[in-house]
């Protein structure tokens, strides 16, 4: 698999794991569990900073 393809893939895939973890966030945040608001907060952040790292080496903005 060439490499932009296989960048592509894995930002779909991180796209997804991002749309999934705000769901769960905000179910989290619904039934009023803090420390799982806070984990899911911490996962997104680390999600969205490795789609960040990955449209950079494909050359694309975030959208």
């Amino acid at each position: 698999m060439k490499r932009k393809k296989r960048l592509k893939k894995g930002i779909e895939s991180l796209e997804r794991q991002i749309k999934i973890h705000e769901e769960k966030l905000k179910e989290a945040a619904d039934y009023g569990d803090d420390e799982l608001v806070h984990y899911y907060e911490r996962e997104l952040k680390s999600l969205e900073s490795e789609e960040i790292k990955k449209r950079k080496q494909l050359g694309g903005k975030k959208k």
